[in-house]
């Protein structure tokens, strides 16, 4: 009933569209030999390419490209839009199938001989669509705007400066101008998402029709007889793309989708940039070619081989062509892989690089818990959650300004050991209760870890704890003293002490302003011009702090007794916020996501 009611519109449909036709030739086309799994790879590559496309529409839908927005709108996609990071995964790991796929396409192709007259054309465009392929890679692993990202492709995209004569103008018409940034994004979306797709899929309509053209060509003998395309070949076919759509999407479930890495940042140099897999060979080939013999290895020797690949088709009636073809192309594989291992080996054992791929993930994961805080991301761009970060640039600060004299726990900050000795104090846990006892102990005060390295080694302070600290009363009444003058600091880690000991802090600032007498040298509590020690008002706290960093040889400090420790403010050497990041991470002051506390 259903059937005959349709059947007019249909009939009308056909004879207007000719579909029957169409799908009669496309549906019943004669399969040289049967069925084979060999055949599947150009359906796969097919539907791969409809997965990107589809996806891709739909990540461009919460895409914004610009240098203050791209990092922030992926962001949105893989935290906060609703299946974003599964949609953003797929597309991120079809990607990297197609590649695989293209190359078993073209090694079936090759091993067949389906590259020969009169297919030159059918193989021709193949070539077309992987270079395409792998440029759609290229343009889209800028897009995020994340460090990786950003500086890969910034090494690619230098590598065109090289071309001879018009290198710079065409690095420029890439780029957008002299140096990466909005205008790089706009070009980078436009070929991604417009220019390479609409050349991908008049090529595959290219390909596909010179295909038809000439039929299939199968590898013989044929072990079995001819059959249609419809049912064994389109059941072959649907299974490889089952195949390939489960790979992918096991692959997105297991690593929750792909990487958003730290944004991008000209001033921060990345050294764990690496592009991916797929061009790591041309990375390590690159090596073998310094300076201006570069263009042997970024330019020449590619363009060779591509060239030669584009012969193929002739060279392959010779005698012995087919087999130098074959020879070529799995020599070419080898030596590729060859090089892809060894560039992942080196990065392996090379220490700087660990150290740079260990930084790069702390750095992503802590910029995604500021974006997630309830401050979200400033104007100025996520960027920014990064540089005013005490917990990422106070160490960084330390390293680069304290950590020739300094320590921190033992190290420059980071976690590395110093070469330069250590001259002055380790600065770790300062004001905390046990720094102050650390200072008050006998044993400790002329070690490295306090005074041991400074011109006050045999001064005053020591000389007095040597001689009084040691006392059983004296004792007693210094930890008082610890306590009131590390509140003081009023220092996060201690908030809860500081709170719970208010009686004890208070007999502390008494005992200090009377009988153990601190306030012979130190100012507490009021001004003292005669104070020939820093003052102890504010002691550790982030204004005594950000004042003493600034100018320790300011008269509320060390006067003109300063120890070679630089005027970080009055000497222009680093500015009021900069002081304020690095005294923010000397005192633990950072940003730290709210735990949550069963009952």
């Amino acid at each position: 009933m259903i059937s005959s009611r349709m059947k007019p519109l249909l009939d009308w449909i056909d004879s207007r569209t000719g579909y029957r036709k169409l799908t009669q030739e496309v549906l019943y086309e004669n399969i040289p030999g049967g069925a084979r799994w060999r055949y599947v790879w150009g359906s796969t590559l097919t539907f791969a390419f409809s997965i990107q496309v589809i996806t891709g529409i739909f990540l461009w839908m919460a895409y914004s490209a610009s240098a203050q927005t791209a990092w922030e709108s992926v962001f949105y996609i893989q935290f906060e839009m609703a299946g974003g990071w599964f949609l953003r995964g797929l597309h991120h790991y079809t990607a990297q199938v197609m590649t695989i796929l293209l190359a078993l396409h073209l090694l079936q192709v090759l091993i067949d001989g389906a590259y020969k007259a009169p297919r030159e054309f059918n193989f021709w465009s193949g070539l077309l669509l992987l270079q395409l392929t792998l440029a759609l890679s290229l343009t889209g692993y800028l897009l995020p705007w994340d460090q990786k990202g950003y500086w890969a492709t910034k090494v690619a995209t230098n590598i065109v400066s090289i071309v001879p004569f018009i290198g710079p103008d065409l690095q420029k018409l890439v780029v957008g101008g002299p140096d990466y940034g909005h205008h790089t994004l706009t070009r980078f979306l436009a070929l991604h998402a417009g220019v390479l797709p609409g050349l991908i899929i008049a090529l595959i309509g290219g390909h596909i029709y010179f295909f038809r053209r000439h039929g299939i060509h199968a590898k013989q003998p044929l072990k079995k007889p001819d059959a249609k395309f419809w049912p064994d070949q389109v059941l072959a076919d649907a299974i490889a793309c089952l195949g390939v759509l489960f790979t992918v999407v096991v692959l997105t479930l297991i690593t929750r989708g792909a990487e958003l890495a730290a944004p991008a940042d000209a001033a921060s140099q990345f050294s764990a940039a690496r592009p991916e897999w797929y061009f790591l060979f041309l990375f390590e080939l690159l090596k073998y070619f310094p300076g201006e013999s570069e263009i042997i290895g970024a330019i020449v020797l590619p363009g060779a081989a591509v060239g030669f690949m584009f012969l193929m088709p002739y060279l392959g009636q010779w005698k012995l062509g087919h087999r130098f073809n074959l020879a070529f192309v799995f020599g070419g594989l080898a030596g590729a892989g060859l090089l892809t291992w060894m560039a992942m080996k080196q990065d392996r054992n090379d220490p700087n690089f660990q150290r740079a791929l260990r930084d790069s993930h702390h750095q992503a994961a802590r910029v995604i818990e500021l974006a997630k805080a309830p401050s979200g991301i400033p104007i100025a761009g996520a960027a920014a959650l990064l540089r005013e970060d005490p917990y990422i640039q106070g160490p960084k600060l330390f390293a680069k300004h304290c950590a020739s004299c300094h320590r921190h726990g033992g190290h420059d900050g980071e976690g590395n050991p110093v070469k330069d000795p250590q001259s002055a104090a380790d600065l770790k846990g300062f004001a905390s209760r046990e720094w102050l006892a650390g200072l008050l102990d006998p044993a400790k005060v002329d070690s490295l870890h306090y005074f041991g390295g400074t011109k006050f080694k045999d001064g005053k302070m020591v000389k007095w704890v040597k001689k009084n600290a040691d006392e059983p009363k004296e004792q007693e009444q210094l930890k008082k003293i610890i306590a009131a003058v590390s509140a003081e600091a009023q220092l996060k880690s201690q908030r809860d002490a500081d709170a719970r000991d208010i009686a004890i802090i208070k007999q502390g600032v008494e005992l200090a302003r009377g009988d153990v007498a601190c306030t012979d040298c130190h100012a507490f509590g009021k001004p003292d011009p005669d104070a020939i020690a820093p003052d102890l008002t504010g002691y550790g706290s982030r204004a005594w702090l950000v004042r003493f960093i600034g100018n320790p040889a300011h008269a509320d400090f060390y006067g003109k007794r300063n120890d070679r420790m630089p005027l970080f403010a009055e000497k222009q050497i680093l500015d009021a916020k900069t002081i304020g990041i690095l005294a923010d991470w000397l005192r633990g002051e950072w940003y730290e996501p709210a735990k949550l506390t069963g009952k």
